[in-house]
């Protein structure tokens, strides 16, 4: 039976502090206010204010990661304390709950999305149809026709009359016999096969598919002025996707078979049964977006490192605390990241990626292997990156 504490938070008390390790509970609002803030906020969005029904700590306790930010009570402030361990039981019992933590979690994920596209690329995309020929193009100059055709395709459904349909149905017409894309159209089967570097869909297409990785690993990028992004590289067992489902908006990025994927597909009427049948299916679903918009927060923690090196640096630690390595002295660890997909993890220019490269990759405190990282001593990256954080402030 699902025995839920009350805990009670006078004005001005902390209810979490930023950076104290991982807490095995989040607090759901009854009453009063709170402040949640970070020390270094990178964007006026990584503040917010907080009252009955929110919640607050979710994103720590699922994910497993320490505090991303402190919270603070305006007023007095009574609050329900959740166990992770309870997570399941109040899924079955309090479907709207865990709804809205879902729901909140993805509006979130695209808000972030946004401000780490911005900072990191120091622009922005409007959400229109018409930049899906602007990432055909870039994937195309990049030399990777799959994403490109597959872009191209979708800019010349989406778009009959638009701009670039011209160019569009000439670049589609030379690529396609050299592309390896496959489901330009959703098919009705729930299990899709992506090979390598094929794209399951674009940013600012329209769909409401979630994916599971049940095989391989996909890239999540974004395309802003010629640059790319990764967002994230996500490995099996993992969702993505999730957003388009639950806001019935355009993708707000694209994803690419980082490795030959075997996906199983979600659709709108599953998911709402998965939610009423499933409840340890939505818990990991949670689990799986707090993940993410922890490794987000840290990515917008990254944006404000002013040097290109330390940026990379940086980007190593976050990697290992996303895979909870446990860093001790001389333990090592083979990363499946090249420079250049660090480079990109970072946002770093291209024009600017060649020098800096070169001085990471002549660095003792990493190795390449076969165009792969691998890190020495990992405990060695960990502190290097927290005292490059720490200038910042």
């Amino acid at each position: 039976m699902l025995q839920l504490s009350f805990v009670n938070f006078r004005k001005d008390s902390f209810l979490l502090v930023e950076g104290k390790t991982v807490s095995d509970r989040f607090y759901i609002i009854q009453v009063g206010r709170v402040r949640c803030f970070k020390e270094v906020m990178a964007s006026a969005e990584e503040q917010s204010f907080l009252g009955p029904g929110d919640f607050v700590g979710v994103i720590p306790c699922m994910s497993g990661h320490n505090q991303i930010e402190s919270v603070v009570a305006l007023t007095d402030v009574v609050a329900i304390s959740v166990r992770r361990d309870q997570y399941t039981e109040l899924i079955q019992k309090n479907t709207p709950v865990a709804l809205k933590i879902i729901r909140t979690f993805a509006n979130k994920m695209r808000m972030l999305n946004e401000t780490l596209t911005r900072l990191t690329l120091k622009n922005s995309v409007v959400a229109s149809p018409e930049h899906l020929f602007s990432v055909a193009s870039y994937y195309e100059k990049a030399g990777m026709i799959d994403p490109a055709i597959y872009a191209y395709y979708q800019y010349l459904k989406a778009c009959p009359h638009g701009a670039n349909v011209e160019m569009a149905k000439r670049r589609f017409i030379v690529l396609k016999p050299r592309s390896h894309a496959v489901y330009f159209e959703p098919p009705k089967d729930p299990i899709r096969l992506y090979p390598k570097n094929t794209m399951v869909f674009c940013e600012n297409q329209s769909g409401q598919d979630m994916f599971i990785i049940q095989e391989g690993q996909i890239k999540i990028s974004k395309v802003v002025d010629g640059n790319e992004v990764i967002l994230a590289v996500l490995k099996k067992g993992e969702f993505f996707g999730e957003m388009a489902l639950l806001e019935n908006m355009p993708r707000s990025a694209s994803a690419i078979a980082f490795e030959n994927c075997r996906l199983m597909t979600v659709n709108r009427q599953n998911f709402n049964q998965m939610v009423t049948t499933q409840a340890q299916l939505i818990a990991r679903l949670t689990t799986t977006l707090a993940e993410r918009l922890w490794s987000m927060s840290r990515q917008l923690a990254n944006t404000q490192i002013p040097d290109p090196l330390h940026k990379l640096f940086d980007m190593l630690a976050l990697q290992l605390e996303k895979e909870h390595v446990q860093c001790t002295a001389g333990s090592t660890y083979h990363f499946d990241l090249s420079p250049n997909d660090l480079a990109n993890m970072c946002g770093i220019p291209q024009e600017q990626q060649a020098a800096c490269l070169h001085q990471f990759m002549v660095d003792p405190r990493i190795r390449i292997e076969n165009n792969k990282i691998t890190i020495p001593d990992c405990l060695e990256i960990v502190k290097s990156a927290a005292f490059y954080r720490k200038q910042v402030r």
